[in-house]
């Protein structure tokens, strides 16, 4: 510690040894100077703007992961002769999201002073104005770059539309969908979007305390299950599925790529709700990636022991389907519940995802992946969770809660019912039923997926 003690002093104090050191410019220069342009009230917070920034970018990164997740969850539980069409589906999933939120999405999110319902935004433009490198964007709050700021917003825009792309899959029309995508990602997402976190009318609701959706699970989940919901209505069941005889499964053909996708999107969960925070705050930020594990967690083993139950048998595709139940359900409230709040979270979207699906199956509503009752169904609960659990007593409430998500499914359903009914009598939504019984791949692309030798 003494020798320690002779080499770090006179370094400090500019001396090496009694020689005086000739000073080099760098970055530490380059931070003293930033320092001192903005204040001396900003210094001790200088290394906290880098580090949020930091993790904002890393969270993005994290939620784009989750694109890979849901394209291995629907190819899993789907049939094999689909596989590239799902996979065609979701690469044009995040390539248009991305497009369409930098040209029209994020000026349409966030407006700021609007009418409260909808203000198209243009191009996104220079979003480093303010330099680029300091407080000018989002102060302590939103402690990130414009560019870190839209790129992880940008991240969640497509989401939506792959909600969608489970729900319709193995027989809906190539550039049916396509089309659809692009209207819903590039219009209706952020409209919706704007009307909570761009400063919309739903800042009135609950009083002062406003509305509470914290990551997203009604202005992006509920969103894309029920956008999911009307399009499975119009498009109809898959050949086969409901008999005379009943209820026949068809069988996705690998459950694990399936396992394999909701690890990816439980990881890449961790950014989604971690980057919400939008700064690293270590309070909320350490908070907020425990509540989403437990929730998960728990929504796991409430699907497990539901459906062992009702099902007579542990149903891995339940299990895996409770996993993100719970996390739809925490994504909310992630921030204002306790971790035993969270297990309760979860535990009660695990159970309420078995009976939904099961609740769909009965009245012919086929979706291959359950992704009406995993995003819309367990995101309703997640907003109701907000003001039951809520740690804070910010005045959240169950009718000002409900209202808001309500209107969120509502505007999802009558959006989509209105865009893919007008498709349904252009161009036609539907495969044939020779198309559909050889599979997507061939019939839509010429190719399979597996070439087994």
């Amino acid at each position: 510690m003494l020798l320690a003690a002779f080499l770090v002093v006179p370094l400090i104090s500019g001396t090496v040894f009694g020689q005086e050191a000739e000073p080099e410019p760098g970055p530490v220069d380059d931070y003293l100077e930033m320092v001192d342009a903005a204040g001396a009230e900003y210094a001790p917070a200088f290394d906290f703007f880098t580090t949020s920034m930091l993790w904002t970018v890393i969270a993005a990164a994290m939620v784009f992961l989750m694109h890979l997740g849901f394209a291995t969850l629907e190819v899993g539980l789907t049939q094999s002769k689909n596989t590239v069409n799902i996979l065609f589906k979701n690469s044009f999933i995040i390539a248009i999201g991305l497009v369409t939120y930098a040209l029209i999405g994020f000026n349409t999110h966030y407006p700021g002073d609007f009418n409260g319902w909808i203000s198209f935004g243009a191009p996104i433009g220079d979003l480093n104005a303010d330099g680029g490198d300091g407080w000018g964007y989002g102060g302590l709050g939103l402690a990130m770059t414009g560019y870190g700021d839209f790129i992880f917003q940008a991240m969640f825009a497509a989401t939506a539309a792959t909600i969608v792309s489970g729900a319709v899959a193995e027989r809906v029309k190539l550039p049916a969908f396509m089309i659809f995508a692009v209207l819903l990602v590039g219009i209706a997402y952020p409209v919706v979007g704007s009307w909570h976190w761009g400063g919309g009318w739903m800042g009135g609701l609950n009083g002062e305390a406003g509305f509470k959706d914290f990551a997203g699970s009604a202005v992006v989940h509920a969103f894309g299950g029920f956008a999911a919901l009307a399009c499975v209505i119009l498009l109809g069941a898959r050949k086969g599925k409901y008999t005379a005889e009943g209820i026949k499964p068809i069988l996705g053909h690998s459950m694990p790529l399936a396992a394999v996708g909701v690890f990816l999107l439980f990881f890449g969960w961790f950014g989604f709700n971690g980057g919400s925070v939008l700064s690293a705050a270590p309070g909320p930020l350490g908070l907020v990636f425990t509540t989403t594990a437990l929730a998960a967690s728990t929504g796991a083993i409430g699907a497990i022991f539901t459906a062992w139950i009702v099902l007579k048998k542990p149903d891995l595709s339940m299990t895996l389907n409770g996993f993100l139940a719970g996390l739809v359900g925490i994504t909310a409230n992630a921030d204002i519940v306790s971790a035993t709040g969270a297990m309760i979270i979860g535990l009660i979207a695990g159970v309420i995802v078995v009976f939904s699906v099961i609740f769909f199956d009965k009245i012919k509503v086929d979706d291959p992946v359950g992704a009406i009752s995993v995003h819309g169904v367990c995101g309703i609960w997640g907003i109701l969770a907000c003001a039951i659990f809520d740690t804070t007593d910010s005045g959240f409430t169950i009718g000002g809660q409900l209202i808001g998500v309500l209107a969120v499914a509502a505007a999802a359903f009558l959006f989509s019912f209105i865009v893919f009914l007008i498709l349904k009598v252009t161009i036609g939504i539907r495969v044939s039923e020779e198309e559909e019984a050889e599979g997507l791949d061939i019939a839509e692309h010429g190719a399979p997926a597996y070439n087994i030798q």
